[in-house]
């Protein structure tokens, strides 16, 4: 709090710094690929392998609810790999980016 004597410069600092301080611990770290190869693969199967997996259990629900078995299971099938095939490319291709990213960053340091 402000002391009744203290400038209003220095509370107005103070609370600056104050205000940094919380912005700074609730501030979200990027996101980094740099696992290495097999943990960058291994993310890439649980990826895919969830995908589908949550697929059927979606279909199995469906048909489970709606007696529509098997049509559901195979829906909930080809809709989950269709997803998981999305999610994988574009993990990849993020992957890819920051990988380029990073090799550039190092050859224009190195110039």
């Amino acid at each position: 709090m402000t002391e009744p004597g203290e400038p209003i410069d220095e509370a107005l600092r103070r609370l600056d710094d104050r205000l940094g301080a919380l912005e700074a611990s609730q501030s979200r770290t990027p996101v980094s690929f740099e696992a290495g190869g097999s943990g960058a693969g291994y993310r890439l199967v649980a990826e895919l392998v969830g995908g589908v997996l949550v697929g059927l259990g979606f279909g199995w629900l469906f048909d489970r609810f709606f007696h529509t078995a098997p049509l559901g299971l195979l829906s909930g099938l080809l809709i989950g790999a269709g997803t998981a095939v999305f999610l994988v490319v574009r993990t990849a291709t993020a992957m890819s980016d920051a990988e380029r990213e990073k090799s550039s960053d190092q050859s224009s340091k190195g110039n």
